[in-house]
Order: C-alpha cells, then sequence, then structure tokens
C-alpha cells in the first residue's frame, strides 16, 4: 500500500508540472523550461546520492516480480545513460504538448499514452504478459484518458478545445519516454543500486546534458521573480521531491503498474488546468476523470501481491 501512495503523491507533484509551465513567464519556452527543471532538480537528486552514498551504502530492495533479463547485457553505465537521454527527452516533447493543446490535454495524452507503451515493452523484455490486475486497471483508465482528451466529443458539444496533431505527437513522443527511463531505471534498481543511487546517476547525467541546452536557449526569463519560482517548483517538487518518491515506489513494484499509477498524474492536471487556469472540461470530459480516477483506485487498492501473468 506504501509504494503505491508514494507513486500516487509522486504524480500529484508530477501534475502540477503544465500548470507550473502556464504561469511561466513568456519566453520560457518548451526546451529552455525542461532544461532549467532537470538542471535544478537532477542537480540536487545527484547530491542526494553522493549524501547517501557518503553515509555509507545501504542495501537495495528486494527485487519485485516483473525483472527485465533482457536489459542484463547492457552495462550499468549504457542503462544511465538510456535512462537519462529519456529524462532529457520528454522535457521539451512535453512541454510542447502542453503548450499547443492545453495542459489537460497534453498531459493527458503524454502520461495516457505511457501505461500502454511500458507494458508493451516490459512484455519482450520479461518474456511474461503484464496480470490481469493491470490490464483490466489500464484499460479502465484509458477509457477516461480518451474521454478527457475529447476525441469523441462532437464539435460544439463543449468538448476540449480542437487537438493540434504536432502537439499530440509531441505528447506521445513524451509518453515513449517516460517509458525509456522508467524502464532503464527499473533495471538498475534490479540490479542492487539504491533508489536515491538510480535516481541521482540518471538524473545527474541528465542535468549535465541540460546544462549546454539551457546555455544555447534564451534563459532571461530565468532572471525574472516569476521565473526563477517556476524554476524552482519545477526543479525541487516536480523533479528532486516526485522522482524520490517515484523511485522508491519503482523499486517496490513493478514498472508496468508504476507508469499506470502514474495516470494521476493526468488527473492531477486536468483538475488544475479547469481550476487554476481556465480551460473548460464538458460533461463527457468530467465523465473521463471519473472513470480514471476508477482504474487507478483499482491498482492502489491493497492486494496480496501486484500480479504479473506465469509464464
Amino acid at each position: 500500500m506504501l509504494p503505491a501512495l508514494a507513486v500516487l503523491l509522486a504524480a500529484v507533484c508530477f501534475g502540477t508540472t503544465g500548470t507550473a509551465q502556464a504561469l511561466a513567464p513568456e519566453g520560457a519556452d518548451p526546451l529552455s523550461l525542461g532544461a532549467a527543471r532537470i538542471l535544478v532538480g537532477g542537480t540536487l537528486l545527484a547530491l542526494i546520492a553522493l549524501g547517501s552514498r557518503m553515509r555509507g551504502r545501504t542495501p537495495g530492495p528486494r527485487p519485485t516480480p516483473g525483472r527485465l533479463p533482457a536489459a542484463g547485457r547492457l552495462p550499468s553505465w549504457a542503462l544511465v545513460a538510456i535512462g537519462a537521454l529519456g529524462v532529457v527527452a520528454y522535457q521539451p516533447a512535453f512541454f510542447a504538448g502542453t503548450s499547443a493543446n492545453g495542459v489537460a490535454i497534453g498531459t493527458v495524452v503524454a502520461l495516457g499514452s505511457a501505461p500502454v507503451v511500458t507494458g508493451l515493452l516490459v512484455w519482450p523484455l520479461t518474456r511474461r504478459a503484464p496480470g490481469a490486475r493491470w490490464l483490466v486497471a489500464t484499460a479502465i483508465a484509458l477509457a477516461g484518458v480518451v474521454l478527457i482528451s475529447g476525441v469523441l466529443t462532437p464539435p460544439g458539444a463543449g468538448s476540449a478545445s480542437g487537438v493540434a496533431l504536432p502537439g499530440l505527437l509531441a505528447s506521445l513522443g513524451a509518453g515513449l519516454s517516460y517509458a525509456v527511463y522508467t524502464l532503464a531505471s527499473k533495471a538498475l534498481l534490479e540490479r542492487g543500486v539504491t533508489t536515491s543511487g538510480t535516481m541521482g546517476a540518471v538524473f545527474g547525467v541528465a542535468a549535465a546534458i541540460s546544462l549546454p541546452l539551457l546555455l544555447a536557449t534564451d534563459g532571461s526569463w530565468l532572471l525574472t521573480p516569476g521565473g526563477l519560482t517556476a524554476a524552482l517548483w519545477l526543479g525541487v517538487v516536480t523533479t528532486a521531491l516526485a522522482y524520490a518518491l517515484f523511485g522508491w515506489g519503482l523499486a517496490r513494484m513493478p514498472a508496468a503498474t508504476v507508469a499506470t499509477l502514474t495516470l494521476a498524474e493526468p488527473l492531477t492536471a486536468a483538475l488544475l488546468g479547469t481550476l487554476l487556469l481556465g480551460e473548460t472540461l464538458g460533461p463527457v470530459a468530467a465523465a473521463g476523470l471519473a472513470v480514471l480516477a476508477a482504474g487507478i483506485l483499482l491498482l492502489t487498492l491493497p492486494a496480496r501481491s501486484w500480479p504479473v501473468a506465469r509464464p
């Protein structure tokens, strides 16, 4: 129960990302904003990992069902590099999607696609099909995602604003990037690397990659009070705190289950977009929020074990 709650709390933190972007000053383009987020948050996670290492290495968590034997052929540094590239790629893709289609739609599409991609990638990596509980919960949650997106609502029927194809593709790219760094991190955790060590390594490398990206953009928005506040919120809350909780839960649950639980992020984003940013969700989309919440609840309720189908 506690690992699931940790992932849900992380997802709520993640869900404030699009709202923070919308409230950031003009000039904070997706690449610059994403680079600043990872530079701040990744540096903090790396420092936390360094502090934990200086206090003495602690044993990693007991392996969970759904191990990734295919990743065993890759050296750890390669997994760190793959995870870091996934983190870096996620940022501009996510912010471009929310900028084009709004916080609610952009976040729903990005995170709604992530569980499906993660589950499909886990299948060949583990040679095991996802468990029945995951399949049912993900199907329910994705039905809610489709309803929230407004694609089934006729024009003029109170749906959200029209969906821009480039923004939709960017959000789907963010979902793929999310799946990549989730699975890379999971593989490191299964090798006995601590949670702080895994998050610190992946995001520390991502921070190093983000620095030249930030310097190559116009970062003048960071010099304003609003820009500094947005960067700190994105770095500290939506990255350092959120991924510390995310990593702790990921170490104790299958990656596919974690990916479905993080659908609480688009749920949070949709509510914040409606309440704080004035984005409108029609009756169908509102029903989608309830369906999405039901799918998440199905995975959150206590169970004897997190199911993974036997080969």
